[in-house]
Order: structure tokens, then C-alpha cells, then sequence
């Protein structure tokens, strides 16, 4: 009789076990961060990431916010008197339409608007204002010739308006945003010197102003100079416009009049007269001028 060696199954060791179930747990996760395109796998990865904009879709006139570093462009304020008696939809019409003029392509902010308050003169009154910005002088020009804006002074401006003053002046390394955003408020101040004040005198002032933004921090941009056209500027020479980012920010620097009227302070003797107006950009704005 031939002797038999059966054949044992023996169960595989515990180690063994736990070896193929590392192994299955290795071919799991290889499989799954294997980017096959099948019906049950995800989309490349390539696929998540979306621009969120396109560069075409930006304004060429809102696109020179994005810049922090300091710039000079040409300021440009006209103030106006309209009488109350004049109808307030003539009113309306010429706001509308001097806002309109922001579409020509050398103005870089337009907006106009009531004034908001004014202070320092007995004498002048004005009722409304226009505040626009550009890059350069020719820039400036060219939008006082060009033909919109000539035909918005004739039809809209000059038949309701009394009184008009214009100041213009090189802002050099100004910080922030060249448009400015609706609801920014403005306190915009015209300084009359002396005769006897020569361009140390000048020089003075300027310092003077320059240094309020430090001692107001609620002071969002300052820019200001000296005013380059003379004809419609009533004799004030010097101008400057702190920008607030809302009409509480403008009102809290009420809080600090000792201090502001210490500036004064320093210069009083060489000044003949200021002239200080506040704006708010209008928050319906096409425009700004």
C-alpha cells in the first residue's frame, strides 16, 4: 500500500494577512489619484482653476486704482452760482450733462454736484461744484476744446449760471485712487496770499498743508499746488483737496478744529483770504468734473 502525504491547508500567517491588506489598501489609492477620463473619474486638475477676470473687462479709466504708488495728474474744480429761482430740472439737466463728459477719453474723474457747505467768504456764494482729473495739461486742454464739452457750457451751463470760478494745479505724488469712489467726501480750500508774499512765502504754505495729513489721519489722499490758470481763479493762488472716504470722516475733523486753526496758525500773516468748500461725490454719478 502506497503511503499518501495529504495535502494541509493551512491558513496563511497573520502577517501574511495584514501584507495583502496593506497591498490591496496601496492598489486602492493608487487607482484613485490615477486620472483616467472615464465617466466615473474627476476632471483634470487644470480644470479647477478659473480667472476670476479677464483683463479685457477692466476700464481703462478705473484700471489706474490699482496702481499704490504715488503719480501726479492735473486737478481741475470749477464752482458755479445758480440763482434760486432757476428751475431745478435746468438744474438737473446740466449736472447730467457735465457728467456725461467723463466718456471723453482724456479725463481720467469726472463728477459734479452740490456743494455740501461753504466757508471763509462774505462775498462769493456758490451753489455747485465740478471736480476732474486728467494726466497732463494738454490732456486738460484738449477736453476744455472739445466739442461735447463746448456745447454742454453753451446750452446747459452758461444760461442758468451767475458766478464761476476755476482753479487749476499740478497734484504731484499723490497716493491712492485718481477716480474717486461715490460717497467720497471733499474739503477743497483756495488760499489768497498777500502781495508781499514771495516764493519763500509760497514754499511755507505748501509745507504747511502738506504736513495736515500727517496730524489727520481720517485723511484719505491730500494733493495740492499752485494754481496755473489765473484768469477765472478771483485772485486765489493756491489749492488743495483732502479726501475723505464719507461725509463722517469729513465731519469728525470738526472735532479737531484747535488743531487745524494751529496750522493756520503758522502762515495767517501771509494769507488775504481762504475760501473752503465741501463736496460729496454724488452717489447716482455718471461722472465727475
Amino acid at each position: 500500500m502506497s503511503i499518501h502525504n495529504p495535502i494541509t491547508i493551512k491558513s496563511q500567517p497573520t502577517h501574511d494577512r495584514r501584507t495583502l491588506e496593506m497591498l490591496a489598501h496601496i492598489r486602492a489609492a493608487t487607482h484613485l489619484f490615477s486620472f483616467k477620463h472615464s465617466s466615473t473619474q474627476p476632471p483634470p486638475i487644470r480644470h479647477h482653476f478659473k480667472p476670476l477676470c479677464s483683463f479685457s473687462t477692466i476700464n481703462s479709466k478705473s484700471s489706474v486704482n490699482m496702481s499704490s504708488s504715488a503719480r501726479q495728474f492735473i486737478e481741475h474744480i470749477v464752482l458755479f452760482k445758480i440763482e434760486p429761482e432757476v428751475d431745478p430740472s435746468k438744474v438737473n439737466s446740466m449736472l447730467s450733462n457735465l457728467n456725461n463728459l467723463v466718456s471723453l477719453s482724456t479725463v481720467l474723474h469726472l463728477s459734479a454736484g452740490p456743494i455740501l457747505r461753504q466757508r471763509g467768504s462774505a462775498t462769493l456764494a456758490f451753489t455747485h461744484m465740478l471736480h476732474s482729473r486728467y494726466s497732463t495739461k494738454p490732456d486738460l486742454d484738449s477736453y476744455s476744446k472739445h466739442p461735447s464739452h463746448v456745447s454742454v457750457v453753451g446750452d446747459y451751463v452758461k444760461p442758468i449760471v451767475s458766478d464761476v470760478m476755476a482753479v487749476d494745479w499740478v497734484a504731484s505724488d499723490v497716493v491712492g485712487e485718481v477716480p474717486l469712489p461715490p460717497g467720497s467726501a471733499l474739503r477743497v480750500t483756495f488760499t489768497k496770499l498777500k502781495d508781499n508774499v514771495g516764493e519763500d512765502g509760497k514754499e511755507e504754505i505748501l509745507g504747511v498743508i502738506r504736513g495736515i495729513k500727517g496730524k489727520f489721519p481720517d485723511i484719505h489722499q491730500l494733493t495740492l499746488g499752485e494754481n496755473f490758470s489765473p484768469e477765472r481763479a478771483k485772485g486765489f493762488s493756491i489749492a488743495s483737496i483732502a479726501v475723505f472716504k464719507g461725509v463722517n470722516e469729513l465731519e469728525g475733523l470738526e472735532n479737531e478744529s484747535e488743531m487745524a486753526n494751529a496750522e493756520k496758525d503758522k502762515v495767517r500773516d501771509s494769507l488775504d483770504g481762504v475760501l473752503v468748500i465741501d463736496y460729496v461725490v454724488p452717489a447716482s454719478q455718471t461722472a465727475s468734473l
